[in-house]
């Protein structure tokens, strides 16, 4: 019963925080490990992107990494992958030609998908779809700013028709899905993204400003993730004047994320872009930028903190507000995608407009001057996660899709006298 994840840009091992290492690279991580424990080994398929990285990797129990060649082995952005793309189909079917063969595609992204339908056709195996982000729903926010390759959505379209199962990660995605393309609602499940609780966790705040060396009792405002112009950081640079209006002390805000781990302004593009608006509105003294900081660390970040806030203007899902709430930290979002699904308007945190810098000055101001307020939201964010965004959740339910959609595949075969299988189709390749 293994399972082929396919996830083409978005490898397991890499560094999260740069610009196409998210919140993919963690699903398929977390997943794959979740799933092995409930008895479906894994292999992920991904691009190599280093001349010294090994082509099978023993990444964890149950869970294989396998780099294939699909262009020069060295980072490449992930809308240029595009045209290597049937080089990494043809190494993957040479890869199962000389190993085992899956029982079913997982694939991640729509060009994994593409290679998905591919691998379909040849394997004979069930194919299981997540999107991550909808190409035509990205051209409409970002416009000419969209770099994906023209042929997406009709790809995206393909995948539709012939998968078996599309997992969305969201109610906000599944009205995407049949508004934009022929999506079968009947063959579509909500299974969101999560977190891994045990790593983001609720430490006293006083700890974690001691551990990062922050001051005591100063506010403090948190973004954490990537350093992108969607992402709405400048409107939460522009917040701060009218925040400070709000409150009795000034904020300080901290954003994590970026290409370094210095935050070396001559090697993060984006943040000098960031910097000059912070210098155009007067509070480059009161926005400290950290740079990438990785994952075992962010739980001290969002647990110093007093609320986290991501505001961006286009966000299919959103990890990181899972992330602080988690930790406990409230989240004031933008009303946009999966953040309005996660994120409890008014219970766990607030919904905000996006590109509303007085909007989220009111909201942020309100959770700041209320700490009895701050204390209730943050119980009542680290419950929810518990139930119902843990990876082992997530984990579980995909395991529960997997085990129904390879039933019913083995039940149309008896039906049919057809004995093919995964293995055969190893044989036929």
């Amino acid at each position: 019963m293994r399972i082929a994840m396919i996830s083409e840009h978005a490898s397991p091992m890499a560094t999260l925080g740069s610009e196409d290492a998210g919140g993919q690279n963690v699903y398929v991580d977390e997943v794959s490990r979740r799933v092995a424990q409930l008895g479906y080994p894994v292999d992920v398929f991904t691009r190599r992107e280093h001349p010294d990285q090994p082509p099978v990797c023993e990444w964890a129990p149950g869970v294989r990494v396998i780099s294939l060649a699909a262009g020069r082995p060295e980072p490449i952005r992930k809308d240029q992958i595009w045209p290597h793309m049937a080089a990494f189909r043809d190494a993957a079917i040479a890869f199962v030609r000389a190993d085992a063969a899956a029982s079913l595609i997982h694939a991640n992204f729509w060009m994994s998908g593409w290679a998905g339908c591919e691998l379909k056709q040849r394997w004979q195996v069930p194919l299981v779809q997540i999107f991550h982000a909808l190409g035509v729903v990205k051209r409409l926010h970002q416009g000419d700013a969209d770099t994906s390759p023209n042929e997406r959505p009709a790809v995206e379209q393909r995948i539709l028709d012939e998968s078996d199962w599309v997992i969305a990660q969201c109610p906000a995605e599944v009205d995407d899905l049949r508004t934009y393309y022929r999506a079968d609602p009947a063959r579509i499940s909500v299974i969101p993204s999560g977190v891994n609780t045990r790593l983001f966790r609720p430490i006293p705040r006083g700890k974690a400003r001691r551990l990062l060396g922050w001051p005591p009792d100063e506010p403090v405002v948190l973004y954490v993730g990537r350093l992108l112009p969607r992402k709405g950081i400048d409107n939460l640079i522009r917040t701060l004047p009218a925040l400070a209006e709000r409150i009795t002390a000034p904020p300080r805000l901290v954003v994590v994320g970026g290409e370094t781990a210095t935050a070396n302004l001559r090697d993060e593009p984006e943040m000098r872009r960031l910097h000059a608006i912070a210098v155009q509105t007067g509070v480059l003294d009161r926005v400290h930028f950290v740079g990438k900081r990785p994952g075992r660390e962010l739980y001290r970040y969002y647990s110093a903190a007093d609320v986290f806030v991501s505001t961006p203007w286009y966000e299919p899902y959103g990890l990181t507000p899972l992330e602080a709430m988690a930790c406990g930290t409230p989240a004031v979002v933008a009303a946009v995608g999966g953040m309005q699904f996660t994120v409890l308007d008014g219970q766990t945190g607030f919904h905000v407009p996006p590109n509303a810098p007085e909007a989220l000055a009111h909201r942020v101001a309100i959770l700041l001057n209320d700490p009895s307020l701050r204390a209730r939201f943050a119980v009542a964010a680290r419950e929810r996660v518990e139930r119902h965004f843990s990876w082992a959740e997530v984990g579980r339910q995909v395991a529960e899709l997997y085990g129904q959609i390879l039933r019913e595949g083995d039940g149309a075969r008896e039906r049919r006298g057809d004995g093919a299988t995964g293995r055969q189709g190893k044989e036929a390749a």
